[in-house]
């Protein structure tokens, strides 16, 4: 699907922005630079529509962040792709009012953001980046790309030429490599929690199903399983490698590691602290909700009012070492207890790999730039503060630049991946790239100091102080 050009662009001339990709946060980068009619931008997608993880759109799954976390609002409340407009034009609002609902189901936002990326122009879905280069002679980057038909195949070759990149390419579903093959194999229900819904079925009439990942997704997979099983006869194992099915850090003062101050603050760390940090932080952002926990333990004791226990098994402080078929219809996984030290087998009929997402990697897209780009000690690229990627000084000097977007979580920590900073993070982009303040961002977001250094303390406003009264004159005097 393909949009109308932007009214000032010239069929040869350089946009000034092309996104590659179409997820959340491209999204969202395009619901703020909508209004900024002077900026010429296109965004490509090689899917034929939006789609946000729609194997795990499990009825009543909700999204970990408030719905203010929308695309836009935490940087313009005032945009036309707010939630709550979204929710206006559907007329929605004092239901949505009555339901007294800080947090949305994931469905719904999948919905609001159909809605977005359908009412905006310069999306382009159905069209797949093929190779990005520099062209030195007119100081602008190349991205080719081909168009894709409704079945996915080819159907025509472009090449637009842009001032600036947003990469927003997404992450991809992380197989555990003793499972790759199982995975890959034809006919062996080993499938990752991305494809869930496109396989529940299956997963429901199995007889004994293992469910690997002690995250939200491997906790809303077993619970929805848990559900639609009879009791006594559930035949689920839970297994996880962290030493316990631990709840998500959500007090007050710990969400303040999803602000732009410790982003700020984590960025400025010397490189080694901040890999240990984004090793040590799992809690913030791999836990699970309080309230999917809850529901799980609800369930489990509501099969025991009659006595006797369900034939569930959850255990933590797993691995699996191999796997492999057993017969054409079984599967065989070895399993080592790290803290036992112990080591078993277990035979299933089908496994679910709630086993995360990791960044796709840039350089499969960027090969053609490898020469300009400057990397860290461990061969990643280096992000700067604006989110750009420190380039060659001789396409940083054109004022050029590729900003990233869920591709810096060594450079600018845990929120990375968390949609409360995506408006935050494309308004901090656009500033950049328009030069100045376009989208006023504040200058302090946490109560939390994070650091001893004068320096890097955000400015703290004065206490708002009652205005002085002038004393009213008795006139009758």
């Amino acid at each position: 699907m393909s949009t109308p050009p932007h009214p000032h662009h010239e069929p040869d001339a350089p946009r000034d922005l092309v996104g590659i990709g179409i997820g959340p946060f491209n999204l969202s980068l395009a619901a703020l630079a909508h209004p900024l009619t002077a900026l010429d931008t296109a965004f490509y997608d090689q899917r034929p529509s939006f789609a946000w993880h729609p194997g795990l759109l499990i009825d009543g799954s909700r999204i970990q962040v408030p719905f203010l976390a929308d695309l836009v609002t935490l940087a313009d409340p005032t945009s036309p792709w707010t939630f709550l407009n979204h929710l206006k034009s559907r007329d929605r609002l004092f239901p949505f009012y009555f339901a007294e609902r800080f947090h949305i189901q994931r469905a719904e936002y999948d919905t609001y953001c159909r809605w977005v990326a359908a009412g905006l122009t310069g999306l382009h879905f159905g069209h797949q980046i093929d190779a990005v280069r520099w062209n030195p002679e007119r100081d602008v980057f190349e991205v080719d790309y081909t168009q894709l038909g409704p079945d996915g195949e080819a159907e025509a070759l472009g090449r637009t030429h842009t001032r600036n990149i947003a990469l927003g390419i997404g992450t991809e579903p992380h197989i555990p490599e003793p499972l790759k093959t199982l995975v890959e194999a034809p006919g062996v229900p080993v499938v990752h929690s991305a494809d869930y819904l496109a396989h529940r079925d299956t997963f429901r009439t199995a007889d004994h199903v293992t469910v690997i990942g002690s995250g939200q997704s491997g906790a809303e997979i077993f619970l929805d399983l848990l559900r639609a099983r009879p009791a006594g006869r559930e035949k689920i194992h839970w297994l996880g490698r962290t030493e316990a099915f631990a709840p998500m850090e959500y007090s007050k003062l710990g969400l303040e590691h999803f602000t732009p101050d410790y982003t700020r603050y984590f960025h400025a760390l010397p490189e080694a602290v901040r890999d240990r940090l984004v090793t040590s932080q799992w809690q913030l952002h791999k836990g699970i909700d309080a309230d999917t926990i809850a529901a799980i333990h609800d369930e489990l004791y509501h099969r025991t009012l009659n006595g006797g226990w369900p034939d569930v098994v959850l255990t933590p402080g797993v691995r699996v070492r191999t796997a492999g078929r057993l017969a054409t219809t079984k599967v065989e996984l070895h399993l080592e207890h790290t803290q036992q030290d112990s080591r078993s087998r277990l035979t299933t009929d089908a496994v679910i790999l709630a086993t995360g997402y990791r960044e796709r990697p840039l350089d499969r897209l960027l090969a053609g730039l490898d020469p300009y780009l400057r990397r860290d000690s461990r061969h990643r690229p280096r992000i700067d503060e604006r989110f750009r990627l420190a380039l060659d000084p001789s396409i940083s000097a054109a004022n050029c630049h590729i900003y990233v977007q869920n591709a810096e979580r060594h450079t600018h920590g845990v929120g990375t991946p968390d949609l409360g900073l995506a408006a935050w993070r494309s308004a901090t982009i656009l500033n950049s790239l328009t030069g100045k303040e376009t989208y006023p961002l504040p200058a302090r977001t946490a109560f939390t100091t994070f650091g001893l250094d004068q320096q890097q303390h955000p400015h703290i406003p004065r206490a708002r102080q009652a205005p002085v009264l002038t004393p009213l004159v008795d006139d009758r005097q």
